[in-house]
């Protein structure tokens, strides 16, 4: 499963209660359509951080790495490569 349907399936799950994949887009921010909040962030930093084996520091905590299925790829793909 590539990285983009693992967090949507995620979200959709655990926020959305859903399976419906059309009612997620990759570029939906995800604090401003209401699907997460402040301890849904933490959720979704833990699942990120369990399923892809990186460390998302506090300063990279931000909704430009975060809000949304979009963002978190651009921001795993930075943080692998500056690591690399």
């Amino acid at each position: 499963m590539d990285e983009s349907r693992q967090i949507r399936n995620f979200i959709l799950k655990n926020f959305l209660f859903s399976e419906d994949e059309g009612s997620l887009s990759d570029e939906e921010s995800l604090i401003a359509s209401g699907a997460i909040d402040s301890t849904g962030v933490l959720e979704l930093i833990m699942f990120i951080e369990e399923t892809f084996q990186i460390k998302v520091a506090d300063e990279e905590m931000i909704p430009e790495n975060l809000d949304s299925v979009q963002k978190i790829i651009a921001y795993l793909h930075g943080k692998r490569s500056s690591q690399g």
